[in-house]
């Protein structure tokens, strides 16, 4: 048992036993397997390139007959924009770098016309496990899917007309109610205003001209606090 055992009973931890324990064995036949199917692929790159041909990765039965893409990229939105790119990370067109990065090849490209090419090309429909092969269809499945277009082209076609009626209705009814709005208030202002100059007549009418009605003097108010009383004439009386 040890000397300096831990408040557990167990022995003491080391300065590096929080470190993550490998499998030497595990690690090295992985390493082993790997050298050995590079050096088998660099072997028929060479074959293939001493026979004038190209070399493509082998099929190994699990490929699928080649489909169109679902996806598209758009290339526009990267107009003017800038891409931080570590120093080294590419060597050539392998590994990610600057430009058009192919995930399943691990292939750059500098131009988007270089990537069309390439995601065309059979090393990369080899990557993705595709044949490169199309299926052919039989007349009875080219008419199912024209029927199946048609379809789905007038179904939005519907949409589009009910949704664009409904857009109609609605912004109409938005800009009667705008207008009510707007001839509520001013209605409102115009029966404010009458009201308070029915009032200002009704209390000239009741206590004389000698009260001050609001706004009414503030011009000669304004005058009298800057000393001017008045405007004298030459004109003889």
């Amino acid at each position: 048992m040890s000397k300096n055992p831990s408040a557990y009973g167990a022995a003491p931890a080391g300065d590096t036993d929080f470190r993550k324990k490998y499998d030497l064995d595990e690690y090295a036949a992985k390493a082993k397997t790997r050298e050995a199917d590079e050096k088998e692929e660099r072997k028929a790159r060479w074959e293939a390139k001493m026979a004038g041909k190209k070399y493509y990765k082998p099929m190994d039965g699990t490929e699928t007959n080649t489909t169109a893409r679902n996806a598209t990229q758009d290339f526009r939105s990267l107009v003017g924009t800038s891409t931080l790119v570590p120093a080294g990370a590419g060597v050539g067109k392998r590994g990610r770098g600057a430009g058009f990065y192919c995930e399943a090849c691990d292939l750059t490209f500098k131009d988007n016309l270089q990537w069309v090419e390439h995601t065309n090309s059979m090393q990369h429909q080899r990557a993705i496990g595709q044949t490169g092969q199309v299926h052919k269809a039989s007349a009875k499945e080219v008419h199912a899917r024209i029927e199946a277009l048609w379809e789905r082209q007038l179904e939005q076609k519907r949409e589009h007309t009910v949704t664009l009626h409904e857009r109609l209705a609605v912004r109409k009814e938005e800009e009667e109610k705008e207008r009510e709005e707007k001839r509520r208030k001013r209605k409102e202002a115009e029966e404010r205003k009458r009201i308070e100059k029915e009032e200002a007549v009704k209390v000239k009418t009741e206590y004389g001209d000698d009260v001050r009605v609001e706004g009414e003097h503030d011009e000669d108010d304004m005058m009298a606090a800057m000393g001017i009383t008045g405007f004298g004439t030459t004109a003889k009386k």
